[in-house]
């Protein structure tokens, strides 16, 4: 493991329990992304620059980096406001990617979620924002839907369970990446 990965473990995990409590089913969605702008911050009047900032200060998917850096554009100039919306609001989503991917890192079980372990490591390597930003909107998807398959052919590999698991078994690995969490979540356990 690299020596900056092994910090952003120490400090991940170090954090695991604050952010996961603060942050109700991190693992379950993707970090949100409010880089959606209609016009160029250029060709805004003043006012609608300010107005366009405070709509994503006060968006409450905003992450922290995002957030942070809307905070400091309002105090500075208006020339300030504008960088914000045409690059810093960029930079500062990328980090915000990066501490969801580590926040998903650091809840991965390497036994089980090795498909994630690896896709997560893969965005992180590239560090783009366009591969973190795909690795939180699709990535992460496939990749638990992936290690999800993998656990139900473990439950079908064994010669010990009922009929009826295995009937539900064979029926759930075919499914969505949906239907795969929901029957190792809820459905192996509603069967006989």
């Amino acid at each position: 493991m690299r020596p900056t990965r092994m910090a952003l473990a120490l400090v991940s995990t170090a954090l695991a329990p604050a952010l996961l409590l603060a942050t109700p089913a991190i693992a379950a969605e993707s970090a949100p992304s409010s880089a959606t702008t209609v016009a160029t911050a250029s060709d805004m009047s003043d006012d609608d620059v300010r107005v366009a900032i405070m709509r994503i200060i006060g968006d409450p998917s905003t992450g922290k980096a995002v957030y942070a850096a809307a905070q400091k554009a309002m105090d500075g100039t208006i020339e300030d406001q504008r960088y914000f919306l045409e690059t810093g609001r960029g930079i500062a989503q990328a980090e915000d990617d990066r501490v969801a991917i580590a926040r998903i890192l650091a809840t991965a079980d390497p036994k089980t979620d090795k498909a994630v372990i690896r896709e997560a490591n893969e965005a992180l390597d590239a560090n783009t924002p366009e591969a973190l930003r795909a690795f939180l909107e699709t990535g992460y998807r496939l990749a638990r839907a992936e290690d999800d398959r993998v656990r139900i052919a473990r439950i079908l590999a064994d010669p010990t369970i009922s009929d009826a698991l295995r009937a539900a078994a064979e029926e759930a690995i075919d499914g969505t990446p949906e239907e795969l969490r929901y029957f190792l979540e809820v459905g192996q356990y509603e069967v006989s």
